[in-house]
């Protein structure tokens, strides 16, 4: 999953950056307004995690600018506006969710869980489809009760999949989803996660769509 992650506390966003990316998600990190405008203008992100008092253009501007463009990516907003009438601007402007700064990192990371399962459709804790169980607050992979070990790339190339099944993902819909802005990105690095994932768990779990991408089908 990729993050775009909106702070201008470098301390906050550096630590918030590293806690996110150990949970193997892919976070690009961006210090203001209109830089946090032009990569969501740009890039499919799966959830913005939004400062409101940014420089050069304020977050609840962001925000309903994200929204006028019918935008429905999940915002969870994160700032240090603790009134409860900062709270209802936030939330009338289209947030999704909201913590309050300082927050503890197990809650903002249950936070985005949450988020991201109500994206995909899911109201439980666990993506289950075909005998496969993914785990996203354990990172825990399972088939038919068995532990299966992932690699966090392998994982970030299944999830999407098993918390969709029967929507095809493009390579360049998965590459954004593995990749933030800092890493090289190799031609056939889609390629050589989807082989690890069917060595691990099966060659016809995760089926070749030609010409289009990859899908986990429905059935």
């Amino acid at each position: 999953m990729r993050l775009l992650l909106v702070e201008d506390d470098p301390m906050i966003g550096q630590a918030v950056l590293e806690v996110l990316r150990a949970e193997h998600y892919a976070v690009d990190w961006v210090r203001d307004g209109e830089m946090a405008d032009a990569a969501l203008r740009e890039t499919a992100y799966d959830l913005l995690l939004l400062d409101l008092g940014l420089p050069r253009r304020d977050g609840l501007q962001v925000l309903r600018e994200l929204r006028a463009r019918r935008n429905s990516l999940p915002v969870l907003v994160a700032t240090a506006r603790d009134a409860v009438s900062d709270r209802v601007a936030g939330l009338d402007a289209g947030a999704d969710d909201y913590v309050v700064k300082p927050y503890d990192t197990e809650e903002l990371l249950a936070r985005i869980r949450a988020l991201l399962r109500r994206r995909a459709g899911h109201a439980g804790p666990v993506f289950e489809h075909r005998g496969v169980r993914l785990d996203p607050a354990t990172h825990e992979a399972f088939q038919d009760g068995v532990p299966v070990a992932l690699s966090a790339r392998e994982w970030a190339v299944l999830e999407p999949m098993i918390a969709r099944p029967g929507v095809i993902f493009s390579r360049a819909q998965l590459e954004e989803k593995l990749f933030s802005w800092k890493d090289e990105v190799s031609s056939n690095a889609v390629e050589v996660y989807v082989h690890g994932v069917r060595k691990k768990l099966g060659a016809d779990l995760i089926q070749t769509v030609r010409g289009l991408g990859y899908l986990v089908p429905r059935a």
